[in-house]
């Protein structure tokens, strides 16, 4: 799974470089990132047939083909529409392999479920930001980087395929609806659809922006690593505060310290890439918790047996947000000018705490004997939702 997050992180810088390079504007580029997310809302759905009638290890290795080959073709046929269309069944191919493994990972996990998925997320973390430093080896305007991503997702195959494990359960996909959802947690709704804004924007516009800023390929490697390691960092200082408080006021909180960050970024823009990069980290520490927090306050909200529910379809919002981030940043960017890209962010961010603070004055907090834990969360498949140890399985009422 480490060697397929590599690829797939690698691969989301390594285009905004090179859309960079191309000279690719602001709506062009947010339209052509914004297609990886469209397919991972397909994968979600299609994902689950196709896993059902031709099994694992089959769509295993079809979905690590498929994104093989479109790592290939986006340096063979350099066209924005073209790119779309490519990150389109990226995105399918992509959310279809997280499915694979994380049905595995979820048919072994039994009594430590709590240690496995926190390990598996930290996993996903390490693996997402050293990914990101394969961008050095041969430059943005070169076909072996992308060359090695198709080597990466390849690689990946390899274990699945010669795996002797038994075939896991198919993963259900039933949802609640977004409005019930909104109904129930207005805040965890907010925040999981903003979070999807704002990580959407990052991942498909931070490395343009940065190479805008004057930065090389090393250093825009070492700035989207460091919202990635930031990111996995302060997942448990956060989980901490969060515990025993209101998590709307600790949302509102997470969401000042990344304007902050944000902030920071805007205000150092070229001046310095060493202070860039440090803001950076101080945002991707707090924007990445987002998600983390959208999903206790929903489990805080809803009665445990409709928590795994709700979390799916919190991830399906979060994913809506993901994919149309991107075309609303770059709309922004193409008005303005790459160097007000972090004032989006900050923007979103901040109608996020506004909503929160009146959400605040006007709802009773979550009694603190109802609360659930925190837990390291990141936007993976509907399959990860089942591993979260918060959520009843089968095994637990026995």
């Amino acid at each position: 799974m480490a060697i397929l997050l590599a690829g797939s992180g690698l691969i989301g810088t390594l285009l905004g470089l090179r859309a960079a390079l191309e000279g690719y504007g602001g709506l062009t580029l947010g339209l052509v990132m914004s297609g990886f997310f469209t397919g991972y809302i397909v994968g979600a759905f299609t994902s689950p047939p196709l896993i059902r009638r031709v099994g694992h290890i089959r769509a295993f290795a079809a979905m690590a083909a498929l994104a093989s080959v479109t790592s290939m073709l986006y340096g063979l046929w350099v066209d924005p529409w073209v790119w779309w269309a490519l990150r389109v069944v990226n995105g399918v191919a992509v959310v279809t392999l997280y499915m694979v493994i994380e049905s595995w990972l979820n048919e072994q996990m039994h009594e430590q479920r709590s240690k496995i998925f926190s390990a598996y997320m930290m996993v996903s973390f390490a693996a997402l930001g050293a990914g990101q430093f394969l961008i050095g080896l041969y430059g943005a305007n070169a076909l072996a980087s992308f060359a090695l991503v198709a080597v990466l997702f390849s690689l990946g195959l390899i274990p699945i395929a010669l795996t002797p494990v038994v075939q896991p359960t198919p993963v259900d996909t039933q949802r609640l609806p977004l409005a019930h959802l909104y109904r129930v947690s207005p805040v965890g709704f907010s925040a999981g659809l903003i979070s999807g804004l704002v990580s959407g924007a990052f991942w498909g516009l931070a490395a343009a922006f940065a190479a805008h800023q004057g930065l090389d390929d090393h250093q825009v490697a070492g700035l989207t690593a460091a919202a990635i390691f930031g990111g996995a960092f302060m997942q448990w200082p956060v989980g901490k505060v969060a515990e025993g408080r209101d998590r709307r006021a600790v949302l509102v909180g997470v969401c000042i310290l990344a304007i902050a960050g944000a902030a920071g970024m805007f205000a150092v823009g070229p001046r310095s890439a060493a202070g860039l990069i440090a803001a950076t980290a101080i945002y991707g520490a707090f924007s990445f918790s987002l998600y983390g927090l959208a999903v206790t306050q929903t489990h805080d909200r809803f009665h445990p047996s409709e928590a795994l529910e709700a979390t799916k379809a919190l991830l399906l919002l979060n994913g809506i947000g993901a994919a149309v981030g991107p075309v609303l940043a770059g709309a922004v960017l193409s008005l303005t000018t790459p160097r007000s890209f972090p004032l989006v962010l900050a923007g979103l961010l901040s109608l996020l705490a506004g909503f929160t603070l009146w959400r605040i004055r006007r709802d009773a907090p979550v009694a603190e004997d109802e609360r659930t834990a925190f837990v390291p969360v990141h936007r993976t498949s509907v399959a990860a939702v089942e591993m979260d140890p918060r959520v009843p399985h089968a095994e637990d009422t026995i």
